[in-house]
């Protein structure tokens, strides 16, 4: 109703008297052009029509929004449903939608998730090691220095445990990162290791050894630094990650029904952007409970929490249900079928995005 009421002539100006489009140059029959849709009016405006045009324009992008927003929370799969049956204008376009709600969603998102400063032991400190060190009392701190590294420290002087704590510090920063035991300082040394048959590695592990000398080099050996990196590209890389998703999902789609040749590879992509936003929504809405949960610690703030989760899957088979319009027993089927597919294809994406942060940093 909006869109038809800035049509008649919330503008004010005056109308041309010539009947031809300034913008397309058509010929006119009425007010507004037929091709392009652009008012025949005086394009001479004063700073009080360009004030109108903002509210006007504010509020005609507020109806729709809010309209289109209460039509996907409460009713799954009708706005997919309408889309496809062409009846689009009364509503907010999904590609627009998208584009808001995932910017506003990372927005968010970044704001309530920090990289944080935690060093990683990468070096000839392992698993196996750690808990034995844990354990050691202050008397075996003095001989420690004779089996980790002797010239560090000479082998009669003890050890407190505050200097084995800087020590274990330094030496896990300055030994970098490696890949299965091959821990090289340059290209170069790798090459001879590699020319003397030490060492006999496909071109894919080279790639891998090649990049982690170069990263060390990079972060002069400071594993701390080299996870901090790694983690804020791959942390970074999720809109991505979820923007590549969506075709894909849309394409299980497509597989799971095939037989329903009215729907085109588009009407599913289109539904799953509803899908996605209805998504991004609930998240925004599951973030603020945590982060008053996290003030109050009241036990309905975590009920709700996980309610919202069952909610999620629950909106998901309803808007199948309502948009594909097949019986409960076959939308339950296929529900099951496309969130054990998409979980595979999110693996496979998470993997790729690893390699992609790794090579990246």
């Amino acid at each position: 109703m909006l869109f038809l009421t800035k049509k008649t002539g919330l503008s004010h100006l005056k109308e041309r008297t010539e009947r031809n489009c300034l913008n397309c140059n058509a010929q006119l029959q009425g007010k507004y052009c037929h091709i392009c849709g652009q008012e025949n009016t005086e394009p001479k405006e004063t700073v009080w029509h360009l004030i109108g045009h903002f509210f006007q324009d504010i509020t005609h992008f507020d109806g729709k929004f809010f309209n289109t927003l209460k039509l996907l929370t409460f009713r799954p799969g009708f706005l997919s449903r309408e889309y496809m049956m062409g009846r689009r204008a009364s509503y907010l376009n999904p590609i627009r939608m998208y584009v808001f709600t995932s910017a506003f969603f990372f927005l968010i998102f970044f704001s309530f998730f920090k990289i944080d400063e935690e060093g990683i032991a990468v070096s000839n400190i392992n698993s196996k090691t750690l808990p034995q060190i844990a354990k050691m009392d202050s008397a075996t701190f003095a001989d420690f220095p004779r089996f980790i590294n002797k010239n560090d420290h000479k082998p009669d002087t003890p050890m407190t445990r505050a200097q084995f704590s800087k020590y274990v510090e330094g030496a896990v920063k300055t030994s970098g990162i490696s890949l299965n035991k091959r821990h090289f300082k340059t290209r170069a040394a790798y090459d001879s290791a590699l020319l003397a048959g030490t060492i006999h590695d496909n071109w894919l592990l080279r790639q891998l050894v090649y990049k982690v000398i170069d990263i060390n080099a990079k972060y002069n050996n400071d594993a701390q630094k080299i996870l901090n990196a790694f983690k804020s590209t791959l942390f970074h890389s999720l809109p991505q990650m979820l923007f590549i998703s969506l075709p894909l999902l849309a394409l299980l789609l497509k597989f799971l029904y095939y037989r329903r040749k009215q729907f085109y590879y588009v009407n599913h992509a289109i539904f799953s952007i509803q899908l996605y936003i209805f998504i991004f929504i609930a998240m925004l809405i599951l973030f603020g409970m945590s982060k008053l949960n996290q003030q109050l610690h009241w036990g309905v703030i975590t009920f709700l929490s996980v309610l919202m989760y069952i909610v999620l899957f629950f909106y998901e088979y309803k808007a199948m249900r309502n948009f594909y319009g097949q019986r409960r027993g076959k939308t339950i089927l296929k529900f099951i079928l496309l969130n054990v597919m998409f979980l595979i294809v999110l693996i496979f994406l998470f993997t790729l995005f690893l390699l992609f942060s790794f090579f990246k940093i």
